[in-house]
């Protein structure tokens, strides 16, 4: 899961599409604040910012390729913000 500024959208998606990550889930319009120093981005006249998420399940190998773009993309701009998160799927259908 990508959870991530508005303002990182076409970057994310360029970043899926370069790295041959094809199926995702998108939602926009996701409230949050960070852990360590981020701003609320609630969409309000106080804290205007709002974030997007995207899940998408893939094979082991292309989690690292995706971790690395992740840290690459958030080292451009770390003030616009861009976290992932790793779990196991244990089972789909």
């Amino acid at each position: 899961m990508i959870v991530f500024n508005q303002a990182n959208t076409e970057r994310v998606e360029y970043m899926l599409d370069t790295l041959e990550i094809r199926g995702f889930t998108f939602w926009e319009n996701v409230q949050g604040r960070g852990n360590a120093t981020g701003d609320p981005h609630r969409g309000t006249h106080t804290w205007p910012e709002m974030n997007n998420a995207v899940m998408t399940i893939i094979d082991d190998s292309k989690v690292d390729n995706l971790l690395q773009a992740v840290r690459k993309l958030d080292k451009r701009n770390e003030e616009v913000g861009i976290r992932a998160f790793v779990w196991n799927i244990e089972q789909m259908v």
